[in-house]
Parts: structure tokens; C-alpha cells; sequence
């Protein structure tokens, strides 16, 4: 085993300690401690720990009772930050089923095809999205609960609202059609939880060099771990206030804010889509002070023109991951605010954090050391055999936060994971080195893998969408430097001989907007009369990459 770093933070023991019990143990003992205090804040909307435990309760009560709902099915979320995320959240586990958690911004044909996969046959949505589920309402599920964000607003909330939050939505008609509101008023009761720390409960899609995403099979022992960590790590307890500002739906915002802070029992002040100019007034009224954010998020933030210096007073950890903090950004808040930007590494096969830095010694742009129980190595992706400190190759980790597997996927298993020293370890799929104080460095990507703004897109994925325009004879997806999100999608492209001067790329790009979720949809297009192929006669999508970013 690799040895553990020497920047280990002082005082914290090298064993995780855990609570007893799951998750939804952890809410009940915050409701326990301080049933009164805030729980929620949705634009001024506030919700009580009391107040959430109930709507917790009574929406898997509704689930058993009204939607069939049993032990080990699986029910597709799909709602934008809210309240009713964290609700329909833990509800569903408090159900005894399995959270599959659904990204707001697919399409129709991406949906489908995860309740197909996962096998759900009931969905939790917000208002927005009833015409994404509505083709697939007895087609492949059963029942839709719909949420209407407003509903936990205030009538004068003091900010710009987006447009999912203040759209109007007509009654809901027609069989399989469930109400949020007359669900919650129902107050029915569920049935004693059963699951314990070892059952399924979280089912986060990913998706792969294959094309298809596929269902990372997490337990209540993996959820309750790195959220309990991440807590821990960061020294959150009750009187903190903690932003919920990154998606849920992915494991970076769903640990690092909201289970965490009902680990903690912290306030978690949420917004249901990205605006930089109310985040300071935000974190001026509720006193934030902890901020889990995508460097742009903090970029977008400091140029606000709402932002004051004193917006930041109570602030005493930002901490993010998934893209590398700019150098100057760093330096700024330091410099400004006395605050180091945290960050972090993890994968959803992961639970979110293998690797934090220690909030003592920092270093920029470094993914941290290895946390609480978690194994990390570099191993040559092609013998396997571990390399020494400063070398680089794949960087491979073992822990409790680990997937138990790939679900319905055994091929995928197969490749994904590697015994070593009789222990199992997943392959991350990431180059990288460990220096010789214990802290892990990205290097560059085993995998076809391109990091929008921290959302992963695959290109095998996007161009298996591509090639269903009639235009495209071929086509290559790779990443192109982008100086906002980092990286964005670019797709070079053939035509067909019929479609060479009355296609031009502004179509292919709308297009491509309507068939998969905008992060993953090319930006940009480039036409080639042909595109560079292998000895193999593959086409060589690393040539193009190479050239892109040269």
C-alpha cells in the first residue's frame, strides 16, 4: 500500500468514523437535535429539518402506498436543484428503492433510454420537464410526480427568478399524472425502512468509451461514507451555512452539498439554475460559509456586478473539482480574502472524493492526498505494475466509497477493476503522479474523455447521436480549448456528396442541441472533405486532438 501522506490533517484519525445506521438515520438525528433549525433556503423559501423529515416521509409513504413502489426498484429523479430534489431524494431511499438520478438537461431519447436500462417504472420530475416525460408515460413508466418549483417560494422573493421556477403549468390530466402538492397533503405513512448500510440505493449514470451510459451500482454504505467525509474533512457542523449552487444530479454537488450538509446538519441554500448576480446578495443574507464551486462559478461570481467584498464575510471554505482553478483566480482569493481554493478529485464510480487537499497545506491545481480508508496508486495502464513516486501513469484507488459494480454491465466490470496485492482497485481511467509528500497530480486522460466545466462528455456517445443527422457521413468528436469552460465539444465532420454546400455548420450545431443535453452537443464544427484514419483504418480521432489543441 502506498504510504499515507505526511500532510495528513492533524487530529483526524485515518479510520472514517461512522454514524450508525443509512442516510436517511443521519436526517432523523438532525431532526432530533434541532428539529426547528433551517434545513433550506430556496430564494427566501425556508424549510425546517421538522418540516423536511415530514414531506421526506409522507412523499415515500405516496411511493409505497399510491405508486407500488417496492424494495429495490428503482425511481428516476429528474428536477433541478429545490427543495423538492432533496426530498424526492432521500424519499426514495426511505422507500427501500434505488435513486436513479437524472440530469434536467437530456433529451427524450436519453431519458428513455436510462429508465429502459435501469429497468424504473416510476419517475419524480419538475414542472419543466413534463414534455420530456410526457412520450414516456406508459410507454416505459408507469407514474410521474410533478413538481412545481414556485410552490416553495415565497410570493415576493427579491430576486430574478429563472423561468423554470415562475412558469405557469396546467393541471396535470390524465392517468399516471401525480400532483407534488396533493402528494405531500396526502401525509401517507411508508412501511419500517428495511435496507441497511449494505443494500443498493443510488443509481448515477455514466457514461463510458463505449457510447452507452451505464448505472454505477452505489450502496447506503458508499453514499454515507464520503458525505460523512467530506463533513469531517471540512470541519462543517451545525452552525454552518452551505451552498447548493453545482447540480445534484452528479455526485460532486449531491456529497459535497447536500448530503453533507445533512450530515452536518447545516443550512444548504440552493438555487435552481446558475446566476451569478444573486449569489452575493445570497451570501450576504444567509451568512454562507461553505462554497462548493466549479472555478467558473467563482470567476462568474468575482465579476459580478453585485459582488462586495462582505459578501464573503462568514465564508471560510471553497472547495470545488472537476476542472483545474486558474492560477490567477487562486492567487486573487488568497491575496483578497485570506480563502485557498480546496480541490478535490473523484468519479461518480466513486462517490465523488478519493483525493482532497488538506485544508492546512493546499497545493494548486492538485487533485490532494488520498482520504480516510482509500488506497491510491499508479500503476502502468499497460503491465499494471505500481510505479514510484514522480512517475506518471494510471491512477488507480480502493475504499469504501468504491461502486459495487456496473449494473446489468459484467464486460464493463471486467475492464473496470484490477486486483492488486489481493485487493480490489477500480481503474479511474486518468494519468498521473504521486509526489513525495503523498499529493496526486492529473497529467493527462487514458480515456476519450473531454471536461466541460466539470460535466464529463464522452465523444463515443455524441458521435453515435451525430451520425443520425442525414448529412453526416463521418464524424470525430474531440475537445477544443475554450477560455470560459475550459473545454468544449468540437466535432470535425464529413458530408455527404448531396449535402456539400447547402449544409453549413450552424445547422449541424442547432441540431445536435435538440438531440442530447447542451453540454455534450458540439459548439463547433469543422468540415473535412475526409477524416485521418489508423493503421487500422480507425479513424484517428487522437491526431485530430493533437492538432486542435497544438
Amino acid at each position: 500500500m502506498t504510504d499515507a501522506s505526511p500532510f495528513w490533517p492533524s487530529g483526524e484519525p485515518r479510520e472514517l468514523p461512522m454514524p450508525e445506521g443509512v442516510l436517511y438515520d443521519a436526517l432523523s438525528r438532525a431532526v432530533q437535535d434541532r428539529p426547528d433549525h433551517l434545513a433550506t433556503v430556496f430564494y427566501d423559501g425556508v424549510l425546517s429539518y421538522a418540516e423536511l423529515l415530514r414531506q421526506v416521509d409522507a412523499l415515500a409513504g405516496y411511493l409505497q402506498n399510491s405508486c407500488g413502489v417496492r424494495r429495490g426498484d428503482r425511481v428516476l429523479v429528474a428536477l433541478q436543484n429545490s427543495p423538492q430534489y432533496v426530498i424526492a431524494y432521500h424519499a426514495v431511499m426511505r422507500a427501500d428503492a434505488i435513486v436513479v438520478p437524472i440530469n434536467p438537461m437530456n433529451k427524450i431519447a436519453e431519458v428513455s433510454y436510462m429508465a429502459a436500462d435501469s429497468g424504473a417504472r416510476v419517475a419524480i420530475v419538475g414542472s419543466d420537464l413534463i414534455d420530456v416525460f410526457a412520450p414516456l408515460l406508459t410507454r416505459d413508466l408507469d407514474a410521474v410526480i410533478v413538481a412545481r418549483y414556485r410552490d416553495y417560494v415565497p410570493d415576493r422573493a427579491p430576486y430574478a427568478l429563472p423561468a423554470c421556477v415562475t412558469q405557469d403549468v396546467a393541471s396535470l390530466e390524465g392517468a399516471g399524472w401525480h400532483d407534488w402538492m396533493k402528494v405531500i397533503a396526502a401525509g401517507e405513512r411508508p412501511a419500517p425502512m428495511l435496507a441497511g448500510p449494505d443494500d443498493l440505493c443510488l443509481f448515477p449514470y455514466t457514461s463510458g468509451a463505449t457510447g452507452k451510459p451505464k448505472a454505477c451500482m452505489h450502496t447506503h454504505r458508499s453514499v454515507l461514507f464520503t458525505a460523512v467525509l467530506q463533513a469531517r474533512w471540512y470541519g462543517m457542523g451545525k452552525d454552518d451555512v452551505m451552498t447548493a449552487f453545482m447540480p445534484m444530479f452528479h455526485v460532486a454537488g449531491m456529497q459535497g452539498s447536500m448530503n453533507s450538509a445533512i450530515v452536518a446538519g447545516a443550512a444548504l441554500v440552493l438555487t435552481a439554475r446558475w446566476d451569478k448576480e444573486i449569489i452575493p446578495p445570497l451570501f450576504a443574507r444567509y451568512g454562507v460559509t461553505f462554497w462548493n464551486a466549479a472555478p467558473t462559478m467563482i470567476v462568474d461570481v468575482l465579476s459580478s456586478r453585485n459582488f462586495r467584498d462582505d459578501c464573503f464575510a462568514r465564508l471560510k471554505v471553497i472547495t470545488g473539482g472537476g476542472a483545474a482553478m486558474p492560477v490567477a483566480v487562486a492567487e486573487r482569493l488568497k491575496s483578497r480574502f485570506g480563502l485557498e481554493f480546496v480541490e478535490g478529485y473523484g468519479m461518480t464510480e466513486t462517490m465523488s472524493p478519493t483525493h482532497i487537499n488538506p485544508m492546512a497545506a493546499p497545493k494548486r491545481q492538485c487533485l490532494g492526498i488520498a482520504v480516510h480508508e482509500t488506497d491510491a496508486r499508479v500503476i502502468d495502464p499497460d503491465t499494471c505494475a505500481e510505479l514510484g513516486i514522480g512517475e506518471t501513469g494510471e491512477i488507480v484507488v480502493c475504499g469504501p466509497q468504491v461502486l459495487r459494480g456496473y449494473w446489468n454491465r459484467p464486460e464493463a466490470d471486467a475492464t473496470t477493476f484490477i486486483t492488486i496485492d489481493g485487493r480490489r482497485f477500480l481503474r479511474t481511467g486518468d494519468l498521473g503522479y504521486r509526489d513525495g509528500d503523498g499529493y496526486f497530480f492529473a497529467v493527462d486522460r487514458l480515456k476519450r474523455m473531454i471536461n466541460v466545466s466539470g460535466f464529463k462528455v464522452w465523444p463515443a456517445e455524441v458521435e453515435a447521436t451525430m451520425y443520425g443527422h442525414p448529412a453526416i457521413k463521418e464524424c470525430c468528436v474531440i475537445s477544443a480549448p475554450d477560455g470560459y469552460r475550459g473545454e468544449t465539444v468540437k466535432a470535425v465532420v464529413a458530408l455527404h456528396d448531396s449535402a456539400i454546400g447547402s449544409v453549413v455548420s450552424e445547422d449541424i450545431v442547432a441540431w445536435g442541441r435538440q438531440q442530447m443535453a447542451s453540454y455534450k452537443a458540439p459548439r463547433a464544427i469543422e468540415f473535412v472533405e475526409s477524416l485521418p484514419r489508423s493503421e487500422s483504418n480507425k479513424i484517428n480521432w487522437r491526431l485530430l486532438q493533437d492538432a486542435e489543441w497544438k
